[in-house]
């Protein structure tokens, strides 16, 4: 396999999860019947860029289809870090009712609809029927297609260039990574800004952080790959933040290179010289993380084992991309895990993918009281663990299997 950013030859492992459905592939009563789809897990680096990617096996039509069910919309987390976001860059850009903010993988609306309260035009580009729909609901409007430099040059053709690009949690989604940034550069105004969002390949490889690669993630980032990335691209890196989200993110702040006028924050040189301390750019870094991964595998799994042995019931909450993930790799069926609960109702009555476990709404969880409830979505179990404080009344404890297992 090529590099998908330079073109080198990939050698160097980080992790082989083995096979697994796509995470947000649901299963229906129908489906249930029918075979499943597996493609293998793995992730290599590249040593010239070090660019952390998947094999490729799997098309973006295959993994974000029509009935795709992931709706951001669903975690007051989110909207909150979504609408601290729109004020920080309205303040940040003096962004006005004269300004134009285009969000790629737009998803239901959540960030978007601050900015349409704040009077100022937007346009959502979200490729996925259902979350797009939910958009246009919330009056935003939507290009319902896949971002790359066709897209820009469309859409910079409307009157549509963008002061703020906005690019969360959708760059490492992309399977050429080339054509979206190349995209985003054409789509700036001369002077604008665009910023993205993903979670950070260090706080990934130092926190055991597996669950969080799939299929859906062709790319795992650190700001060394990205900022080389950019650059060949025509955009210049110029600020990055760090955010907690999905169990640690980076916000990079990105221009034309050749118009852009903001100034370089030292943020910017002080990251890069950190992710070169602690390894990033050497192949030792990167060995060892299999077998940390194989080690949380394995208590996670002797754990379900000892509950059921037991007869301790466990439930789970969450049916989120990363626990697809655990749960494939785990080899977990609905003997050692019955159901797992989920707020979203486009995904309640239906199976995660794989282990074909069923995905309820939460009055079983009120009926059942089981004496465990494993949070799938660590990085939200404070908000999971608010929303479900009932559950101690009747002495049920809360457990996360990531980084280590651990009770919450």
């Amino acid at each position: 396999m090529k590099c998908r950013h330079c073109g080198a030859d990939l050698k160097l492992p980080l992790v082989d999860l083995g096979s697994a459905p796509p995470s947000n592939a649901y299963l229906t009563e129908s489906t249930l019947r029918a075979p499943e789809r597996w493609f293998p897990l793995r992730v290599l680096v590249c040593e010239d860029c070090w660019l952390a990617q998947t094999e490729d096996f799997t098309q973006a039509h295959e993994l974000f289809s029509t009935d795709y069910a992931y709706f951001s919309g669903f975690s007051r987390t989110w909207l909150a870090h979504c609408e601290r976001y729109v004020n920080d860059m309205v303040m940040r850009l003096q962004l006005t009712a004269a300004s134009q903010v285009v969000e790629i993988a737009a998803n239901d609306g959540s960030l978007l609809q601050y900015v349409l309260a704040r009077g100022i035009p937007c346009t959502g580009v979200e490729p996925t029927a259902d979350t797009a729909a939910a958009a246009r609901a919330k009056g935003i409007p939507i290009v319902a297609e896949f971002f790359g430099v066709r897209l820009a040059q469309d859409l910079a053709a409307q009157g549509l260039q963008a002061d703020l690009a906005v690019a969360n949690n959708v760059l490492a989604h992309v399977p050429d990574i080339n054509d979206f940034v190349a995209g985003v550069a054409l789509l700036l105004k001369p002077g604008g800004v665009a910023t993205f969002e993903f979670p950070h390949l260090l706080r990934l490889i130092a926190e055991n952080q597996f669950d969080t690669i799939y299929h859906e993630h062709f790319s795992y980032l650190s700001l060394t790959a990205v900022r080389r990335i950019f650059a060949a691209n025509g955009l210049a890196v110029f600020d990055v933040e760090a955010h907690p989200t999905h169990g640690g993110s980076l916000r990079v702040f990105a221009q034309r290179a050749a118009t852009g006028r903001q100034p370089c924050s030292p943020r910017v040189a002080a990251l890069l010289h950190q992710e070169v301390a602690v390894g990033m750019t050497s192949a030792s870094y990167y060995r060892g993380f299999q077998t940390r991964t194989d080690r949380v595998k394995d208590d996670f799994l002797a754990f379900l084992l000892d509950a059921k042995r037991r007869g301790k019931t466990v439930a789970g909450y969450g049916a989120a991309a990363k626990g697809n993930t655990l749960l494939n790799y785990a080899g977990v069926r609905p003997d050692l895990l019955p159901f797992v609960v989920d707020r979203n109702p486009a995904k309640q009555g239906k199976y995660l993918p794989g282990s074909r476990i069923p995905i309820t709404g939460e009055e079983r969880l009120r009926r059942t009281r089981p004496d465990v409830i494993l949070v799938l979505p660590w990085n939200l179990k404070t908000e999971v663990m608010q929303q479900l404080a009932y559950a101690r009344t009747w002495g049920a404890r809360f457990v996360t299997a990531v980084p280590t297992l651990e009770n919450v």
